[in-house]
């Protein structure tokens, strides 16, 4: 999964995609590189973001979801990508996937609206729930948990039951633990280490831990810098159970994870 913030103020790349042509030229990049998702975000969910308006939101995504997909149509040849729209607010991932999204990619796990679980079941779309501590805003203030993998695993199932009671149909759903969100240097490491207890949840596993601030902790560096350590959590994740890496060096995680698969079958 190749991200793609659309957003002035993202911890990595804020500003970088400032119009649609730049946006959707970037998306097919990380397509030709090997990317099977791209994950368009409108607001930025960084520790200390501010939340947008949902018309905000709405108007620095659809036009990079419109374009996106109808590059795509246009193609012929392989790979055909999924679109997957990152965002909290129901509302726009409902205009996403009516304008050619697959995916809802939501950071509050279907908590931050009410009508988020209805929604979701009405799209009858593929839903990634992932787990957050607080809010973006101070979700890094003081995490505090007596048992990391524990607790989120259940918070996690306790999720999942929701939306499957709501309707979410259950083989849709993804899991993410949420690396990086309210969630200290050795939470996120204890999350990794026991990635596997959370496969006995039977959910597909998105890991997204690329150039975050944790990787800083272990080993110092300004963002741009963070490409190794977030290598080596890929080829991790992956060898743990994750199915999904959500991720900003498309090319470089595509090759790491070639020749690792190769090793390992060779």
């Amino acid at each position: 999964m190749g991200i793609l913030n659309v957003t002035p103020d993202s911890f990595s790349d804020g500003g970088k995609y400032s119009s649609v042509d730049k946006a959707v030229k970037a998306a097919l990049r990380m397509v030709d590189q090997g990317a099977d998702i791209i994950d368009i975000g409108g607001e930025s969910t960084r520790p200390g973001a501010l939340q947008i308006s949902v018309d905000e939101e709405i108007s620095r995504t659809l036009p990079v979801v419109e374009g996106l997909a109808s590059s795509m149509a246009h193609r012929r040849t392989e790979p055909i990508v999924q679109i997957s729209i990152d965002t909290r607010k129901p509302e726009v991932a409902k205009a996403a996937i009516d304008e050619g999204a697959h995916i809802w990619n939501d950071v509050s796990a279907l908590t931050f609206d009410a009508h988020s679980v209805d929604v979701a079941a009405g799209l009858n779309c593929p839903v990634i729930l992932m787990h957050m501590q607080g809010t973006p805003g101070d979700m890094q203030d003081a995490p505090t948990y007596d048992d990391v993998v524990a607790e989120i695993k259940l918070w996690l199932t306790t999720r999942i039951t929701a939306a499957v009671a709501g309707g979410v149909r259950r083989e849709n759903i993804i899991i993410d633990p949420g690396v990086g969100f309210g969630k200290t240097v050795e939470h996120n490491l204890a999350l990794l280490k026991y990635l596997k207890d959370f496969t006995d949840i039977y959910c597909p596993i998105l890991i997204g831990a690329s150039r975050k601030s944790f990787i800083k902790g272990l080993d110092s560096g300004a963002v741009k810098n963070r490409l190794g350590g977030s290598v080596a959590i890929a080829l991790w994740a992956a060898d743990q159970g994750a199915a999904i890496l959500r991720v900003h060096d498309v090319v470089e995680t595509v090759q790491a994870l070639k020749v690792w698969d190769s090793i390992q079958g060779g």
